[in-house]
């Protein structure tokens, strides 16, 4: 299968300056390759960047933490990633967890010899961990469950987090009393003083909070041997991968744009940047390094948690993508919520990422169906709107126009090319991508890597 990546950029500057001397080399370097999430996540980005990654040299992670579930299947096992970036599976290439990651060291280790167990072996000497990546602690997991349950008296409503650690995590971070991979590697005496503040402090916010410092302390003197050798200065490791011989450099992206801090349908969203731009802030690359960015969206729409859901479908068509779909969430095993295919929100996604292409998976979800909804706009009072709307109570209030499109009834899955499709489910495709303004370059009928189709 021939794969679409951004090449290196030939042009030097090595040009001679006015006093006479050659001016520093300033050529833009290798392009990374971005995969992300274009609806509310668990689109199938692994599948994609497991495509990808058979030809990587290098596959990153970027923002988030074990909050992200990937599902990638191969040779009919499958592997569950939480915090691992999905090119682990590739034995050739190099895996990186960013600086924008949050980290949570028991979680790593057991993700890891758990996929060991399942035949992923060698994973700790082909993975790399920045020195300024944050760490989650026992306690953040603890506290994000409190915060939930505080949510949930004071408004009659939580957030529907994963109970990770991960927000909690991310205000420490923010709140600059975080402690990072290179504190925990650095004085450990010094280390051992800064947890224990950062213990106190949540505790004074949170009086049930207990923990058995001396104990973590222990726990985590010992996960960091066992990190040491994997860990580099992730700036100057990235900037070498850049600026160096020819290398396919794959950046994966966690949880979705409508998920993202900034852009996603506050507050029901996660911590951290995961649009493109926490590619660049996540990693320590300069925007004029990134290449392609592939967007990836569901034939459907799915959300995990509460929130605003404009195509939601709280019927039997709601319940048939949930179950032919297996709609169940790898991290937190709660069962997602369906809908039919937004395109308002998958245009928006592409406004601020800049898709410069699209994998539309799990197609053959769709194969039963008589008739299938595509939300092409939203009204307000009547009236359509143009952009998506920020704030949560109006996204609530909006009604979605539809295009309506008739069933292929056709079984897809055995599909490899485009002319395997029925002529109904490529009107399908082709009606998505005109109205997105982005070619597809993949369509998924199936969870093995085999079952993408490749379009150009």
């Amino acid at each position: 299968m021939s794969l679409s990546w951004s090449g290196k950029d030939q042009k030097n500057a090595n040009q001679p300056a006015a006093t006479g001397q050659k001016r520093p080399r300033n050529d833009a370097g290798n392009k990374v390759t971005v995969v992300l999430g274009a609806q509310w996540g668990d689109e199938g980005k692994g599948k994609v960047v497991d495509l990808l990654a058979t030809e990587a040299d290098i596959v990153c992670r970027c923002q988030g933490g074990n909050n992200a579930g990937h599902t990638v299947v191969v040779d009919g096992k499958e592997y569950d990633f939480h915090l691992l970036p999905s090119g682990i599976i590739n034995p050739k290439s190099i895996s990186l967890i960013g600086n924008g990651v949050v980290i949570h060291l028991p979680g790593l280790f057991e993700e890891g010899d758990k996929n060991d167990k399942k035949g992923l072996k060698g994973w700790e000497k082909r993975l790399i961990v920045s020195d300024r990546a944050h760490l989650v602690f026992d306690f953040h997991q603890v506290v994000d469950g409190l915060q939930e349950t505080e949510r949930q008296a004071q408004e009659g409503k939580n957030i529907g987090t994963t109970k990770k650690g991960i927000g909690p995590a991310y205000s420490s971070k923010a709140s600059r009393t975080g402690l990072r991979v290179c504190d925990l590697l650095g004085d450990f005496k010094d280390f051992s003083t800064r947890f224990k503040n950062l213990v106190q402090q949540y505790q004074s916010m949170y009086p049930s909070l207990t923990v058995d410092v001396e104990d973590q302390l222990k726990k985590l003197k010992e996960f960091a041997e066992r990190l040491r050798p994997m860990v580099r200065d992730g700036v100057y490791y990235m900037y070498e991968a850049l600026h160096g011989p020819p290398k396919k450099i794959l950046v994966e992206g966690a949880n979705a744009a409508l998920l993202d801090i900034d852009f996603g349908t506050y507050p029901f969203v996660t911590s951290s940047n995961c649009t493109v731009g926490g590619a660049c802030t996540g990693l320590g690359i300069p925007p004029m390094n990134i290449g392609e960015v592939f967007g990836v969206a569901k034939a459907y729409t799915t959300r995990v948690g509460i929130g605003a859901f404009p195509t939601e479908q709280l019927n039997a068509i709601g319940e048939l993508l949930q179950t032919r779909g297996h709609e169940v969430g790898v991290t937190t095993g709660r069962k997602r919520r369906c809908g039919w295919l937004d395109l308002v929100i998958v245009r928006y996604a592409h406004m601020i990422n800049g898709f410069t292409a699209i994998a539309l998976t799990k197609l053959d979800i769709l194969d039963v169906l008589d008739e299938i909804k595509v939300g092409v706009a939203y009204k307000l009072n009547g009236k359509r709107i143009p952009h998506f709307p920020a704030n949560m109570d109006v996204l609530q209030k909006v009604e979605v126009e539809y295009e309506t499109f008739p069933g292929w009834k056709t079984d897809t899955s055995a599909a490899r090319k485009w002319n395997d499709l029925p002529v109904k489910a490529q009107n399908y495709i082709r009606f998505i991508e005109n109205h997105i303004g982005v070619p597809i370059k993949w369509v998924g009928v199936g969870k093995s890597r085999e079952c993408m189709i490749q379009m150009f």
